[in-house]
């Protein structure tokens, strides 16, 4: 045999070999039958929850939803649970159901009952738009990722596929604005992704062919600038600088220091100065009072910071405070940090699981699937349990428009969405 022929006889081999590997088992093809018989009731429960409004502070609404998907894992053989918030926390609380078993990977599923839209907001039911678009409130964020784990569980229940595996899933009531402090809100959630191998992340998509390795956390800072009041025709002089002026060149120092880091946001939000001030952090603003012809004596600027990994956070807070202490004359400035979500930086365990969804994907004729910008995505729940297990997200429904009265879902990409998650659920917990 030629080189050539060799060649040529290998390239089939590979080919043929993947081919093979990517091919739909005849369990696999039965998951896939059942979901898209069921679409008719899937499609009906999506529209029963997203009508009922759980705004992070509706707090009955909330229990209200998480009741319809309390009956529905019930059904599924899960044991259901309600983890109550202390009333300082003035949240809902957190549904949990699980089965427990010895077989393949333990999975932690992670979704949430809450949405952005509150009871004061403009009404939005569920309702199609077009053939292939629906729109409601929360229908991706994340009534449809919530409706698509349990239409996954099902079908696999459906075939007792899920009987000895161990899976959790864990819908918490606050996503949106979690309660504080956070050891209480997320201190059960964090206890018991500890307990499994891998968290998968069932916010909405970012199209069909991408998920997300990592997500970027959050935190918050606060600058308070002194100055010395004084006429304003005296400024530069002995009284100096003035505090707005200070704010200016702090916040600017860190544009130009730090904007061209990759990953790193920094916001700055609210900013207040004056010759007086009544300011309260839990309003994150206040009334301000000043004169132009009054040299301020404080100004306070409120901002996020948002990082790839807990090194970035600190670096960049370590450079933020060296130019706060660097002060122009007649000033002093200090700036305070506070924690808020956690990154989930990229990792390799994380990758391996793309390959797993990316192999269901190809399987199902729906092409490969690749991990996404972090610096496309927020933060979110999974970010908390990210140092514990691999994780994955945006394996929820795909769609446009979420926290806005225009949110929708992509009807068409539904119920392959629905297929692909119910297959890596299966593949990993064999």
């Amino acid at each position: 045999m030629t080189r050539y022929n060799h060649l040529i006889s290998l390239l089939f081999i590979l080919l043929f070999s993947s081919s093979f590997a990517q091919k739909l088992s005849k369990i696999e093809n039965k998951i896939v039958k059942d979901i898209k018989q069921e679409m008719p009731s899937t499609i009906s429960f999506l529209k029963e929850t997203v009508n009922i409004n759980s705004g992070t502070f509706n707090t009955i609404g909330v229990k209200k939803v998480s009741s319809l998907y309390k009956d529905e894992l019930e059904k599924l053989g899960f044991t259901v649970e309600w983890i109550t918030m202390p009333d300082s926390l003035k949240r809902a609380g957190h549904l949990v159901a699980y089965r427990k078993g010895t077989k393949g990977k333990r999975l932690f599923l992670i979704g949430h009952l809450d949405t952005v839209f509150e009871l004061d907001m403009p009404e939005n039911p569920f309702r199609m738009i077009n053939d292939s678009i629906a729109t409601g409130q929360g229908v991706n964020d994340m009534k449809g990722g919530n409706t698509l784990i349990i239409a996954s569980l099902k079908a696999l229940h459906k075939n007792k596929l899920l009987d000895n595996t161990s899976i959790t899933v864990y819908l918490t009531g606050d996503e949106e604005n979690a309660g504080d402090p956070h050891e209480i809100s997320r201190g059960d959630f964090i206890e018991r992704a500890k307990k499994h191998d891998i968290a998968l992340g069932f916010e909405t998509a970012s199209g069909m062919n991408i998920v997300a390795t990592a997500r970027r956390g959050s935190s918050g800072w606060k600058l308070v600038v002194n100055g010395e009041q004084a006429h304003s025709s005296a400024i530069f002089r002995k009284p100096g600088f003035g505090s707005i002026y200070e704010a200016t060149r702090i916040i600017n120092e860190f544009r130009l220091q730090l904007s061209n880091e990759p990953y790193l946001t920094f916001n700055p939000g609210v900013i207040m100065g004056g010759s007086e001030m009544s300011y309260k952090d839990e309003l994150q603003g206040g009334q301000v009072y000043g004169k132009t012809n009054i040299i301020a004596p404080q100004t306070i600027v409120l901002g996020d910071l948002r990082f790839l990994t807990e090194d970035q956070k600190n670096k960049a807070r370590d450079v933020m405070s060296a130019i706060v202490k660097n002060n122009l004359p007649g000033t002093s400035a200090k700036i305070y940090f506070n924690d808020g979500i956690p990154s989930m930086p990229p990792t390799v365990g994380n990758e391996n699981l793309v390959k797993v969804v990316s192999n269901v994907s190809i399987a199902l004729g729906l092409g490969e699937v690749n991990a996404g910008n972090p610096g496309a995505r927020g933060a979110g729940d999974i970010s908390y349990v990210a140092n514990y297990l691999d994780c994955l997200d945006g394996l929820g429904v795909s769609g446009a428009g979420a926290h806005t009265n225009n949110e929708t879902i992509n009807m068409n990409e539904f119920p392959r969405l629905i297929e692909r998650a119910a297959l890596v659920i299966y593949r990993l917990t064999r």
